[in-house]
């Protein structure tokens, strides 16, 4: 018999073994039984075509049309081009020369089978190259396994798994043949017995035996059903504990003083607050006035104020004699977060020093790039207690930084900072501090209680008077040229009306020229990339990776040469050089990214804010927390790079002063790729909260919990945190009873082993970002 913690090695052999483990992440029995098919095929069934993902290895079950070969090179190479079709769309198998030969003779017209490889486009055709089949015709199932996978497609359903190019679904289903009969019926099963018996959910064995090998339809559900109440469970378990432990910790309530600090800022505010703010404002200060710490997640539309509920609560944690610090992902960030909040605040911050008000307090910034006498002043400030507001980037969780009385810690864009960075700044108060949270990508409610589900939520969705609607348009640069030469006089028109604008792009450009940071505009390299501001057709763009430019919901399509090959992405340094020199000259035109010295890049920002520039061409540095009303136009080079919800926080930089906002969506991608709907949608709403519904829908659910950044597999497999919310609110309730009666979880060792395999060190982090 199988237990599920024992050695692939010894059920499927060495070289099998080492091939699932190094290339999908499988080790054990339980990882292997745990890796579910994808989908499941039926004779008479075949595979839609049309909505394969480009860039993703592949199995499809699919029906031979054609089959032809083709000479090339003068007739010294031979081409085998195989479409096979669903009736709905077809692809392209293409194999070469020798290959061509022998696969010629074996896939003729009316030949069914499974075929697996990596999709890519050539010639705006979807294809395989080389890849690898199993016929479904009796008299062709000569491969390995090959009468297996004939007998399991004529008996029953056909489980097709994700797969990679060093081993194919069908030889991953030979694997789990070789230890589903072999399952031990004793498994350690995760469920307690009582939960299992009450909700009428399948044994563990029973569920992966049914998910693995269905006879029916109705056996795919019943394993589903109980195999998505086991990822549920088991993390809403781990979240409930962690957020005992949290309600279990001291901490000092924090009430404001009467006529303090916070009573005159809001005395000088020159506009009312939202019914939005007042309400989520309530449930803060309700959480600082208890004794144990706040824990609670502030959510909202781009624009919608979250900066100012923050920073009222920080003044109130500051009128109750505590600090407060504002943790920031980037140095860019944390320096507009100091501005505005001194701004705002004017003499208010300004607290002992000459001109100051004597109800103020001082606001000093720490970052990892500051000089070190201004680094000294601000750590005395801390410690001393005379700052009673900090913002800062990764600096503040150093040892060397202390807090006189640290009582409120804000964490701008969690989805940057894990679980242990925001504990580490936490761990600096006498007592835990309280902890608020933003982010500026609305999410839906599932999503929060799975991603933070440690957290209180509060959503703001209401947008401040004022604001000017934003106009988005998508520009098929590849297709229609001229849309992107219009898009130039677009940005034109509005610095000539007086407003100003934003070009972002994915990557930075050179890195010799990268580094030098001194704000302007470099001298472009020949080639595609110094036409590619002109012309919209992309260039070579060299350097690193920008400041998390194109993010993990990057989508892997469009933006690809007529060769069929993903060109590299569009760059500062040289779309800048471009547009200086040409569509754009006469105008100030300078660059904002990452690698450029803090100093270059406050003076840059300073001068943007001023209005002494009027086209800034950057990476996502200025995704959040930038706010320049008079900033009225943004074109997004390379849009099909970004996901949905990063393209919606660019856009949110624009249309928050009186004027109208415009936002350019430009990409390379053809119209058939799956990027251009993406990008459609964006166009179609302002409505982050749909936004980040649609972007959830179109990635992996490893994704939404840090997978993509870490590299390791996700916890979710059969869940789905968007379609499952019956699911994941009840597996709450049980989580949260199940905890409070046993936190020790004595009364249940599997669980208590299920939960220390999901939160071990190589797979917490999931955990850890959102």
């Amino acid at each position: 018999m199988a237990a599920l913690d024992e050695p692939l090695r010894k059920a499927v052999g060495d070289r099998t073994a080492k091939v699932l483990a190094d290339h999908l992440d499988l080790h054990t029995v339980g990882d292997l039984l745990h890796h579910y098919p994808r989908r499941y095929a039926e004779r008479g069934e075949l595979t839609r075509l049309a909505d394969l993902p480009l860039d993703e290895h592949v199995t499809v079950v699919a029906q031979v049309a054609k089959a032809d070969k083709k000479t090339y090179n003068a007739g010294r190479g031979v081409r085998l081009e195989v479409v096979v079709t669903d009736g709905s769309g077809s692809l392209t198998l293409v194999f070469f020369n020798k290959a061509a030969h022998f696969h010629h003779h074996r896939l003729l017209p009316g030949k069914r089978g499974m075929f697996a490889g990596k999709v890519n486009v050539f010639n705006r055709t979807r294809q395989l190259a080389h890849p690898d089949y199993q016929l479904l015709d009796a008299d062709e199932a000569d491969g390995p396994g090959g009468a297996e996978a004939v007998d399991a497609f004529a008996g029953r359903l056909l489980p097709l798994y994700p797969a990679c190019k060093q081993i194919s679904s069908w030889q991953i289903a030979k694997a789990v043949d070789a230890v589903i009969d072999r399952l031990d019926s004793e498994v350690a099963d995760p469920l307690p017995e009582r939960l299992r018996t009450d909700r009428g959910l399948a044994a563990l064995p029973d569920a992966l035996r049914k998910a693995h090998r269905p006879a029916t339809r109705a056996d795919i559900d019943d394993a589903r059903e109980r195999l998505k109440w086991d990822e549920a469970f088991v993390l809403q378990v781990a979240l409930a504990r962690r957020r005992a432990d949290d309600a279990a910790l001291p901490a000092i309530a924090r009430v404001p003083a009467a006529d303090g600090l916070l009573t005159a800022f809001d005395a000088r505010l020159p506009f009312t607050l939202t019914d939005g703010q007042r309400r989520v404002t309530g449930e803060i200060f309700a959480d600082l006035a208890t004794e144990h710490p706040m824990h609670r997640l502030l959510q909202g539309e781009v624009g919608s104020g979250k900066t100012l509920v923050a920073l009222r609560a920080m003044l109130a944690v500051v009128d109750a004699g505590g600090q407060a610090a504002m943790l920031a992902p980037t140095e860019v960030l944390a320096q507009q977060h100091h501005r505005s909040i001194t701004e705002m605040m004017g003499d208010l911050a300004e607290g002992g020093m000459l001109g100051g008000d004597n109800r103020g307090t001082k606001v000093v910034l720490l970052t990892g790039s500051m000089g070190a006498a201004a680094r000294r002043k601000a750590l005395l400030d801390l410690v001393t207690g005379e700052a009673g507001v900090v913002v800062g980037t990764h600096a503040l969780i150093e040892d060397k930084v202390r807090f006189d009385d640290l009582g409120l810690v804000v964490v701008d864009e969690q989805h940057r900072f894990g679980v242990e960075q925001r504990d580490a700044l936490r761990g600096k108060g006498k007592q835990p501090p309280h902890l608020l949270v933003m982010t500026a990508t609305p999410i839906p409610r599932t999503v929060a209680m799975t991603v933070f589900g440690d957290l209180e939520t509060s959503v703001l969705d209401q947008l401040p008077a004022g604001r000017s609607p934003i106009a988005t348009h998508v520009v098929p640069a590849r297709d229609k040229p001229h849309f992107l030469a219009r898009a130039w006089e677009r940005v034109r028109e509005e610095v000539a009306a007086g407003h100003q604008a934003y070009v972002v792009c994915p990557r930075i450009g050179d890195e010799e020229e990268g580094a030098a940071g001194t704000g302007g505009a470099k001298p472009a390299k020949a080639g595609k990339a110094a036409n590619a501001a002109k012309a919209g057709q992309g260039g070579r763009a060299g350097g690193a990776a920008a400041d998390g430019a194109a993010g993990p919901d990057g989508g892997p399509d469009g933006g690809a040469d007529g060769d069929g090959e993903r060109r590299p992405p569009l760059a500062v340094l040289d779309v800048a050089a471009q547009l200086a020199d040409g569509p754009l000259k006469g105008l100030r035109v300078e660059v904002l990214h990452g690698r450029m010295h803090p100093d270059a890049k406050d003076d840059v920002m300073r001068r943007f804010t001023a209005g002494q520039v009027d086209v800034l061409v950057a990476t996502t540095v200025i995704e959040v927390g930038v706010n320049v009303p008079n900033a009225t136009a943004m074109v997004i080079m390379d849009a099909d790079r970004f996901g949905v919800s990063q393209l919606h926080q660019l856009r949110g930089r624009v249309g928050r002063g009186s004027a109208p906002g415009l936002c350019l969506l430009v990409t390379d991608a053809p119209e058939a790729s799956p990027a251009r709907p993406r990008l459609a949608a964006v166009a179609a709403t302002l409505d982050g909260f749909e936004l980040s519904r649609i972007d959830l829908e179109q990635r992996r659910e490893g994704d939404v919990l840090g997978q993509a950044q870490s590299g390791t597999r996700s916890s979710l497999r059969m869940l789905t945190v968007i379609d499952d919310v019956e699911v994941i609110e009840a597996a709450r309730e049980e989580a949260t009873a199940l905890v409070a009666a046993d936190p020790g979880l004595d009364a249940h060792p599997d669980l208590r082993t299920a939960l220390a395999a999901l939160v071990d060190a190589s797979r917490e982090s999931y955990l850890e970002k959102g």
